[in-house]
């Protein structure tokens, strides 16, 4: 297996996964019949592994793109998979369930995983789409963020993996209030914090025992508010992509997206603005943070450089089934997935229901391959890059 960086790209709705090297497009792994969850994601793990979980089979895989078997281990969980998130030392994994493929929450199923040992365990918490993070230590702590009412719930990782069988209903250790809109998760591994996006800003809270403390609220600085949270590693910062405008998702094409950086050592806040319509999730590359902006006008590829200053600006090439006007940019349209890893320069973009996936040299703002794949990518899936020792794992969230 080669040495160099490797892009998984899966498409959730066929059942593929396949590995590409970087930046050739060779195919070095697949798996068919593996129906990735698209809204939990990937997980990095230590070693230039990767979580994630399988949605119609019920199972969280780790896969090892840099070993000798693609799938290291396969381990039942419950599903729909909403969040996935890991302890800073890889071992300790939680799974929560979401709505999957119905209009109100159902299920209140974790799952716990210890992957040394293998052994897993499924409790009852409260029926919703819950945030989690995994706070580390000799005594791990597994925190969910729920909403309506909204709270952190904080529960001992032990307690869980100890759960009799039967899904049993698990009562937190302790509680810390929260706003009801809450919508976004990280860890900042080293200061023992999670962070939580809400409408007023992040909240933010420290490990104290077996419960947390709440901190000062960072402010968003912006009329509109961020609903997606996560952390760079290697610059110790906060990123998200605040959203304004009407929400009414019919008017989608005059939402406003701006990209908002905080950095936790000095608590220097950017916000640069990124242009009106869909901007989502982020990927965080070397030097830059990638962006994908879709729209009726043209779709863009756009790249920070590393204090929050656009650096690229670059046009990606229409889908066809792409969010149209008058219509809402979720139900029955094609998206794209931003790929990069921490220790490389390279960006990787899908063109859902194409099939191809666009590389970017983030130095040089230039697309250096365009690879063809022999499955649509419908819903634009999903997709992640690594290398052996690019310290992705240092966000212990799933993206």
């Amino acid at each position: 297996m080669t040495d160099g960086p490797l892009l998984l790209v899966s498409d959730h709705v066929g059942g593929f996964v396949h590995v590409l090297t970087v930046p050739d497009g060779i195919e070095a792994g697949r798996l068919t019949q593996r129906h990735i969850s698209e809204h939990a994601g990937f997980l990095a793990l230590p070693g230039g592994r990767t979580a994630c979980v399988d949605d119609r089979r019920g199972e969280l895989l780790v896969l090892a793109p840099f070993g000798r078997e693609l799938v290291e281990a396969a381990v039942p969980v419950a599903v729909p998979a909403e969040h996935l998130a890991v302890d800073p030392s890889g071992r300790w994994v939680a799974v929560t369930t979401g709505l999957g493929r119905n209009d109100k929450p159902w299920s209140d199923l974790l799952t716990v995983v210890d992957l040394v040992t293998g052994d897993a365990a499924r409790v009852r918490t409260r029926v919703g789409e819950p945030g989690v993070t995994v706070l580390g230590g000799g005594d791990p702590l597994v925190v969910l963020r729920h909403r309506e009412p909204g709270a952190l719930a904080v529960h001992r990782f032990a307690d869980l993996l100890g759960a009799p069988p039967g899904c049993p209903p698990a009562t937190p250790r302790a509680h810390l209030p929260l706003p009801d809109d809450g919508h976004g998760d990280a860890q900042a591994p080293d200061r023992g914090e999670v962070f939580a996006a809400v409408g007023e800003g992040v909240h933010r809270a420290r490990r104290d025992g077996d419960a947390l403390v709440a901190g000062p609220v960072i402010p968003w600085g912006s009329p509109a508010r961020g609903w997606y949270l996560r952390l760079d590693p290697r610059r110790r910062a906060l990123w998200s992509t605040l959203r304004g405008g009407h929400p009414d998702p019919l008017r989608w094409p005059e939402w406003t997206n701006q990209a908002w950086r905080h950095e936790l050592e000095t608590a220097r806040t950017t916000v640069t603005d990124l242009g009106p319509g869909l901007v989502f999730r982020l990927a965080l590359a070397k030097d830059h943070t990638a962006f994908t902006r879709v729209h009726p006008d043209g779709d863009e590829l756009i790249l920070l450089d590393a204090e929050g200053a656009t650096a690229h600006r670059l046009p990606l090439p229409a889908m066809d089934g792409a969010p149209r006007r008058g219509g809402t940019p979720w139900e029955g349209v094609q998206r794209r997935a931003v790929a990069a890893s921490p220790g490389a320069d390279w960006v990787a973009v899908t063109r859902g229901g194409h099939g191809e996936v666009h590389l970017f040299d983030a130095g040089t703002g230039t697309e250096a391959a365009r690879f063809k794949l022999d499955t649509p990518l419908h819903h634009g899936g999903h997709a992640t890059l690594r290398t052996r020792t690019d310290q992705a794992e240092g966000d212990p969230v799933g993206r």
